[in-house]
């Protein structure tokens, strides 16, 4: 892998994330968790490259979110939908999600990513904010929190991208 400029991703974000799928982790090798996600992107903000992402507070990855400042979003080839897939419908509270999806964690830039992964964004937390439904303007939304467990979004400044 290779650091890049987060102006040199050349790849659709609403594929990359709503089709593709990411890896959220944060942690450390030790002691880390990661989900698999379909929503988020990339823009700038306050002379920032960003990223965004979401999670649940039910999500076992995010009390990494919260204890830890950094995290990164792996992107995979799609050879490795079945690990994605097994990140998705496991939890790190009941296995060793990271083993039993067969990905190499690697810990550098102060969090934890995947050897495997064909994109790696690093992010540093720099906001993060509580979905509240007063704010929701479609009607439709209520619908993904049947439980009312809104999602907290994560915003990072991106520290570094690597592709191999």
């Amino acid at each position: 892998m290779k650091e890049i400029s987060p102006a040199d991703i050349r790849v659709n974000p609403f594929k990359l994330f709503g089709s593709d799928w990411t890896l959220i982790t944060a942690g450390t090798k030790k002691s880390c968790n990661t989900m698999t996600a379909s929503w988020g992107g990339f823009g700038v903000l306050w002379d920032k490259n960003v990223c965004f992402c979401f999670v649940r507070p039910v999500r076992h990855t995010y009390q990494f979110l919260e204890k830890n400042d950094r995290f990164s979003l792996s992107f995979f080839d799609e050879k490795y939908r079945s690990a994605l897939n097994y990140c998705g419908s496991n939890s790190g509270r009941d296995t060793d999600k990271i083993a039993g999806s067969g990905l190499t964690p690697v810990e550098e830039f102060g969090t934890v990513y995947f050897k495997e992964a064909r994109l790696v964004v690093i992010c540093e937390k720099i906001y993060f904010e509580d979905f509240d439904p007063k704010n929701f303007r479609d009607p439709k939304i209520a619908a993904f929190y049947p439980l009312k467990d809104y999602h907290r979004m994560y915003l990072g400044g991106i520290v570094t991208c690597l592709a191999g």
